[in-house]
């Protein structure tokens, strides 16, 4: 300070200024924001961003969780753009009938790489969760996307998956350093004899925050030494799945290193050969599901792969506590499954194979009073298998599990009768998925269509969302389904129908349809172009096996642009012929892709 300064007098204390009211707009988009952080619905929140431009910035800014349910509908770029806050992503890939074959092999439409490049390029900065469902994942996309994750990322899982190997699972191991969250389920992972890594000896050392660890489905064994040391120092995991080359021996050491466990995937369930098994006997496995206090902190078992009936037993200890049970790998027989499922009163989902036979059903229904999801699936997925469980299974969980929200019920036989029977006791009904293995199989009893028993189903269960047919059904069969099924979102149809009606009864009556599969049913151009005014409303038509010609579906190319028709040829190359084997058709903001195989046509 100068001399000068020094003569000058001090300065007057500065005014306080009143602070400027923010404009409404950003006071309205404030409260919006704060508003939607508490909206988790999907659906309400959809439906908030469309009210208006200040609704959608806001709802953009605050949506944690996207769901991209078909890849081709969206590209990464623009969910990145629109949900920049996005923490939880879900993906889906090829459609469902892909499951049974249906799909051509290079169909190419279920790509994870473009979404690996958009992660490593830091689209999503928040991204903590990843779930991958049919979709094609490489060894190098999962080594992008693990070298390029934000430090926040904590959950991967793939959901039947293919193209990756355990390299790819080591890639994951060793740079996502906060995970907690690593399941691998149903997948098909390419592995070649001189190729294999040890995946979990990839994690790096020292205590982790892994919760949840599943790899049923690795048909490679896993070094028992690096996964015991794994879960040692893991104190936080409470779900655990392991594969069929876990013994019994080596699974009772690895639960004496969790004591938080509530879900285990069992493996195979018998002694195996390693020093661990030496001199087990039932009592010990016994001991080790009751010790700990596992009888009031496990509800979940799965797995049960390559089980020995004698060891099954040793799982009572913790049977009144599950909610959760798991045997659709596991044949056990009555004998087997009765003196368990009898303890089993607080059980709420329920898979089984058909092995169980009706006997089984019936205790489920005597004791599972607070069942809400049963599967039956086929031991032998045959037209002609033997039938071991029929309406009288069905009839006796209608009326002992009234609580039911979900079935699938595979057989050989059914009755009008049963399925009335399961639609006038479990109201409350949201799925209802009835696979009748033999086509065109009527009430095997009255010789009846079964038209009443799907009329009744979607008459009587206001709340069904999912609808699987199977049988003979008529033209009557969908007329019910259009009259009655208002709340109906995806629905799965096999030869059935007897004419274009059929399709026209369902297009124009379920004004809520999303997912529509059909396969091998004589529904033509008419049906289809019955369903104009409603197929942008949909998530995706898939027909196969139908009478379509090329000019019907050029016809709904040209009258609806945005929607993307896709034709593929399933067929040999030298059988091929002009008619439309498949019909794919969905919505897409990207319009059509571009990596289209030559036996793919899109118009």
């Amino acid at each position: 300070m100068s001399e000068e300064d020094d003569d000058q007098p001090p300065p007057l204390p500065a005014q306080k200024r009143p602070r400027a009211s923010p404009p409404p707009d950003q006071v309205l988009d404030n409260v919006l924001e704060t508003v939607l952080q508490f909206l988790d619905s999907a659906r309400d929140r959809c439906a908030a961003s469309l009210v208006c431009r200040s609704w959608s910035r806001a709802e953009s800014a605050t949506r944690a969780s996207v769901a991209v349910r078909n890849l081709l509908a969206a590209s990464p770029a623009r969910v990145a753009r629109r949900f920049p806050a996005a923490r939880r992503v879900l993906l889906k890939g090829r459609p469902r009938f892909a499951d049974f074959n249906l799909l051509p092999p290079g169909w190419a439409g279920a790509d994870f790489r473009p979404w690996a490049a958009a992660v490593a390029a830091a689209a999503f900065p928040a991204l903590a969760s990843l779930f991958l469902k049919r979709i094609t994942v490489t060894d190098d996309d999962l080594d992008l996307v693990s070298r390029s994750l934000p430090a926040s990322f904590r959950d991967l899982s793939l959901l039947l998956c293919d193209g990756f190997s355990s390299a790819g699972l080591a890639s994951i191991a060793s740079h996502c350093r906060g995970l907690r969250v690593l399941d691998v389920v149903d997948c098909e992972m390419n592995d070649d004899d001189d190729e294999v890594v040890d995946w979990v000896a990839a994690f790096p050392p020292g205590t982790t925050d892994l919760e949840s660890l599943s790899f049923e489905c690795y048909v490679r064994p896993v070094s028992f030494a690096a996964l015991e040391a794994l879960v040692a120092r893991s104190p936080r995991l409470t779900r655990l799945g392991v594969n069929e080359h876990v013994s019994l021996g080596q699974l009772r050491r690895l639960m004496a290193n969790t004591p938080r466990l509530t879900h285990l995937g069992t493996g195979a369930f018998r002694p195996g050969d390693g020093p661990e098994d030496v001199g087990l006997d039932i009592e010990q496995m016994a001991s080790a599901f009751a010790s700990a206090g596992r009888t009031n902190t496990l509800v979940s078992l799965s797995g049960f792969r390559e089980f020995e009936p004698e060891y099954l037993p040793t799982i009572a200890a913790v049977s009144g506590n599950l909610t959760n049970l798991d045997f659709s790998y596991c044949p056990v027989t009555p004998d087997q499954f009765l003196p368990f499922i009898g303890q089993c009163h607080n059980l709420e989902r329920l898979y089984v194979l058909d092995s169980v036979r009706d006997e089984g059903l019936q205790a489920t229904a005597r004791t599972c009073k607070k069942l809400q999801v049963l599967h039956v699936l086929p031991l032998n997925a045959l037209e002609d298998a033997d039938e071991l469980v029929s309406e009288v299974g069905l009839t006796a969980i209608a009326e002992g599990c009234r609580g039911l929200r979900s079935t699938l019920y595979f057989c050989q036989s059914m009755t009008n009768a049963a399925v009335i029977a399961i639609s006038q006791n479990c109201v409350d009904l949201k799925v209802f998925r009835l696979c009748i293995m033999g086509r065109h199989q009527p009430d095997h009893v009255t010789g009846e269509p079964m038209d009443e028993g799907f009329g009744a189903i979607v008459r009587n269960c206001s709340k069904l969302t999912r609808l699987s047919t199977s049988g003979h059904l008529t033209d009557r069969a969908f007329e019910y389904i259009g009259k009655y099924a208002k709340s109906l979102r995806t629905l799965s149809v096999a030869f059935a129908g007897d004419s274009n009606l059929a399709l026209q009864h369902i297009l124009q009556g379920c004004s809520k349809l999303e997912k529509l599969e059909i396969r091998d049913c004589p529904f033509g151009d008419a049906g289809l172009l019955s369903g104009m005014h409603h197929f942008y409303n949909m998530r995706f038509l898939w027909m196969s096996g139908c009478n379509l010609t090329l000019q019907g579906c050029k016809e709904v190319a040209r009258r609806l642009p945005r929607l993307v028709v896709e034709l593929i040829n399933s067929q040999p190359e030298n059988e091929r012929t002009d008619s439309v084997d498949i019909l794919y058709m969905y919505r897409s903001l990207e319009g059509p892709r571009e990596d289209v195989p030559p036996f793919v046509k899109i118009l």
